[in-house]
């Protein structure tokens, strides 16, 4: 993924000017939580496409957001598309490759508990719903092709694992990422989740497939859970929204 510099602060005659990587320079401070004008830029489209929806935003509104403009805009994404795929995509990715890094030895209920517990965290955490966003119609379009194959490829690990559990033919293979992605959900109608979801969800996940000794399970997977970085799984609950 590209990463765009922020340089430092430099005064421009009677106002403060921020070069936030290519493209010309803007007249004030960042008015958006991120490191980088990338960062910022996804956090205004991720507020106005949640808020307000992607149809009726358009990349000048993102801009006017970030407070730079919109040809500056552009030379971070080149389409309105591309901001919404790099969002979506950050939903998933971190997960995937938190599993990849799994001992692949592990028992596949604890596994499942924490791939559960980790994704659940990563979508609560989150500063805007995202989820929300997932069953946009834009998504069925070739600009989104690579997040539906990895957000079907999650939800295959899913499965895969409850199949080592209950048997492929069960249908309950299938619940485990349902009950996880049900705190998108949650999220719409409650706006901020209680910290101990992603453990609520990824013990749920057991519970359904008739995991007889829940407790020891989810011991096992909080040792691993625990170990992760905290910018990784986040507060779980998300961080205070600015003013409208």
């Amino acid at each position: 993924m590209k990463t765009v510099v922020l340089h430092h602060l430099s005064s421009c005659h009677s106002g403060e000017v921020t070069h936030a990587g290519p493209g010309r320079p803007r007249l004030h401070a960042p008015r958006r939580p991120g490191p980088t004008a990338r960062a910022e830029i996804l956090d205004a489209a991720a507020e106005l496409f949640t808020t307000r929806g992607f149809s009726p935003t358009s990349t000048r509104t993102i801009a006017e957001a970030v407070g730079i403009r919109q040809a500056s805009l552009y030379n971070h994404f080149a389409t309105k598309n591309d901001i919404l795929v790099a969002l979506l995509e950050d939903t998933v990715e971190p997960t995937l490759d938190f599993d990849d890094n799994l001992d692949p030895t592990l028992p596949p209920e604890v596994r499942l508990c924490v791939l559960a517990w980790f994704d659940t965290a990563q979508l609560s955490a989150g500063r805007w719903n995202l989820g929300a966003l997932y069953h946009l119609p834009e998504l069925r379009t070739e600009p989104f092709d690579r997040f539906r194959e990895e957000r079907r490829h999650l939800m295959e690990r899913y499965r895969i694992l409850a199949a080592q559990i209950v048997g492929d033919d069960d249908p309950r293979t299938h619940l485990p990422f349902r009950i996880v992605e049900s705190v998108i959900g949650m999220r719409a109608d409650d706006g901020d989740v209680d910290a101990g979801l992603p453990e609520a969800l990824a013990t749920a996940s057991l519970a359904v497939l008739g995991i007889s000794d829940v407790a020891a399970v989810t011991s096992a997977a909080r040792a691993l859970v625990v170990g992760v970085p905290g910018d990784l799984l986040g507060s779980m609950t998300p961080p205070s929204r600015p003013p409208a």
